[in-house]
């Protein structure tokens, strides 16, 4: 399938999200909490999507997105925090 991740982002939140033909299938949100760091509160996806890799996508694009723009990540959420714990690539963007 073929997919775009998109980004919105106001003063206080923020959210990456993948959107097939039938909508909004996996999205990732965050909190900024000050102008260097953001804590990823949520990440789900719809259901019939789900196993397929499409948060994990989200995740990785999220962390490259903080490393371009010299952000840290807290992973609040239990997704994000399992995925920090279980990939050491990710430990120069941890808060």
């Amino acid at each position: 399938m073929d997919y775009t991740i998109q980004h919105r982002e106001n003063d206080k939140r923020g959210m990456f999200w993948i959107e097939s033909e039938s909508g909004k299938i996996s999205e990732l949100t965050y909190t900024v909490q000050d102008s260097s760091t953001i804590i990823v509160d949520h990440t789900e996806t719809k259901m019939e999507f789900e196993h397929q890799g499409y948060a994990s996508k989200l995740l990785d694009h999220t962390v490259a997105w903080a490393r371009s723009n010299n952000i840290k990540i807290e992973p609040l959420c239990p997704f994000a925090e399992v995925k920090f714990d279980e990939n050491p690539d990710y430990a120069d963007v941890r808060a």
